[in-house]
């Protein structure tokens, strides 16, 4: 009965299952019964306010992942090592900052994106906690938890394949299309590269953050939601596929060709340097049988 206990408890669907029930419930209640309370009463202006609860709250998920998985796994949680912090923050803000910046010059150069000033009256500090929050979120618990847990269970490729699937959630977002599919699919491949080329959770996380920075810093929507500020006062016009859109700069053509070449050229290193895990002969073992 305990050995049968054991392995329910420690099945990869199950460690996935409470892993994100855990994290995202301990966040929740500290988020709503303490942080919100205790400083919307010391701190009037939301504005102020917003930014620090945003802040706790991403010390919150971090610190209930890993006191979790530490318990959980009995292991060093590795994935959360800040031994490379300052270069995967750098690199993978100014990654995923170029990328949507690439998209934006080629833009300009065909007469798609007209620029007018820059201001940043119409940004906030809590809109960028609020963007911080978002990609936490779903880095950890995509990346962290699944395809860490897939990759480990079922090997690097069918962990790409999963995580992949798993980011289809956003063709719920606002003005998503047909070619939000193919976008989206990429997405899931590249940033859980970034993931499985570091076996950490930093360089997809300010990658991804850099990504969401800089679509409304040139004025563009971010998938989709047409409300998460400007620094740039623009203008994009032209063929949805070339601009995105409604969806926003990150559906066009050529950030989806930029974020595919991230994801294939991590791919290609990570196998020169023997990063992609196989599949374990067991576990083809268990599928034939």
């Amino acid at each position: 009965m305990k050995a049968t206990i054991q392995s329910v408890l420690f099945f990869p669907i199950t460690k996935m299952i409470v892993g994100i029930v855990v994290c995202f419930s301990l966040f929740v209640a500290f988020q709503n019964f303490v942080s919100k309370p205790l400083f919307y009463g010391i701190i009037q202006d939301k504005s102020i306010a917003d930014p620090i609860i945003h802040l706790v709250s991403v010390t919150v998920l971090l610190l209930s992942y890993y006191c979790l998985f530490r318990f959980y796994d009995n292991r060093k949680i590795t994935e959360l090592s800040i031994k490379h912090l300052p270069k995967e923050m750098f690199g993978g803000f100014a990654l995923g900052f170029l990328t949507i910046s690439l998209t934006i010059a080629i833009l300009y150069f065909l007469g798609h994106f007209q620029f007018f000033s820059i201001s940043a009256e119409h940004y906030s500090l809590k809109l960028f906690g609020l963007l911080m929050l978002a990609a936490l979120i779903e880095d950890l618990f995509f990346r962290g938890i699944i395809v860490r847990i897939s990759e480990n269970w079922l090997g690097t490729n069918i962990a790409l394949i999963i995580g992949m699937l798993f980011e289809t959630d956003h063709l719920f977002n606002p003005n998503a299309n047909l070619f939000s599919v193919f976008f989206i699919l990429i997405w899931g491949f590249t940033m859980a590269m970034l993931f499985v080329y570091t076996k950490r959770i930093w360089l997809p996380f300010f990658f991804h953050l850099g990504w969401n920075f800089a679509q409304p810093f040139y004025g563009s929507n971010l998938t989709g939601l047409d409300d998460m500020g400007r620094i740039i006062q623009s203008k994009l016009d032209g063929p949805e596929i070339f601009t995105g859109g409604a969806v926003g700069v990150e559906g066009s053509i050529f950030t989806a060709l930029f974020l595919l070449l991230i994801g294939i050229t991590l791919y290609i290193l990570a196998r020169k340097e023997g990063k992609i895990i196989r599949r374990p002969a067991r576990t083809k073992r268990t599928a034939i049988s």
